[in-house]
């Protein structure tokens, strides 16, 4: 049985224009492959209600699980969770749960501070959404069907997703192993790791250049849920990077 899959929507204006360097990818890319969900796909959509209704009908029928980063704060282009419901077609309304939390946030400051309009469209959601707990500043995330609905900044995002996955059903957990050499360069062993992914079908090999201080290189990863397939195909690498006149150095470049 093959494992689920996942899709990333990340949601905002500001990553498109650069403003904003998305660092939720690389995090969520890891933590999904280690519960076994690879995570297949990745869109960045912009603030606009037409894509991001169109983008999530798309991906929730195509993917297992669909998480969406951003826009559920309590500004006029935080349009996440509006759009959200649009595209199950549902009613956009005060989360019983959520509006009492929020409320009761407000009134311990110290002043008490103002449960206005603004900080309420964060306890706005479709009818029928679960609440993703935020540990950090409060405002809740939500799911609906098999959508998972995430806060954009890092720290809360990542707060939410190590309460999330526990309840999250996941495969074989995927597998990776590197092996990158100094003055190594791409050109001189496409035919060759083109021949060993050949005879490893099921794995995903990949070349990845770096460039460091200390020499330049090529990083050369097996990765998939066949733990001894993964390290067949990395002690492959390993005497193909050697026979080629390299040194080969178990794990990631530094």
């Amino acid at each position: 049985m093959s494992n689920p899959t996942a899709c990333l929507l990340v949601i905002g204006n500001e990553v498109l224009s650069g403003r904003t360097q998305d660092a939720n990818i690389r995090f969520l890319a890891t933590r999904l492959g280690e519960i076994g969900i690879p995570l297949r796909e990745v869109r960045i959509i912009p603030d606009v209600r037409e894509t991001i209704v169109a983008a999530v009908n798309e991906v929730r029928a195509a993917f297992t699980y669909v998480f969406t980063t951003g826009g559920i704060g309590p500004t006029h282009d935080d349009i996440t969770a509006e759009c959200v419901a649009a595209a199950f077609g549902v009613p956009w309304e005060p989360h019983p749960v959520a509006w009492e939390r929020l409320a009761a946030h407000y009134a311990r400051q110290d002043p008490p501070g103002d449960f206005n309009a603004a900080r309420q469209r964060m306890a706005t959601m479709p009818r029928g959404a679960a609440l993703i707990d935020n540990p950090v500043s409060i405002a809740p995330g939500f799911i609906i069907g098999n959508v998972h609905v995430m806060a954009g900044v890092p720290r809360i995002m990542q707060a939410m997703f190590e309460g999330l996955a526990p309840s999250l059903a996941g495969g074989v957990p995927v597998q990776s192993r590197a092996v990158h050499a100094h003055g190594m360069m791409e050109g001189t062993i496409a035919q060759g790791l083109g021949e060993i992914q050949g005879r490893f079908p099921d794995l995903d090999i990949g070349s990845y250049p770096y460039y460091r201080p200390e020499g330049n290189g090529v990083a050369l990863v097996a990765k998939g849920t066949d733990a001894a397939a993964v390290e067949a195909a990395a002690a492959e690498i390993t005497r193909f990077v050697a026979g080629l006149g390299y040194t080969p150095i178990q794990g990631e470049p530094g």
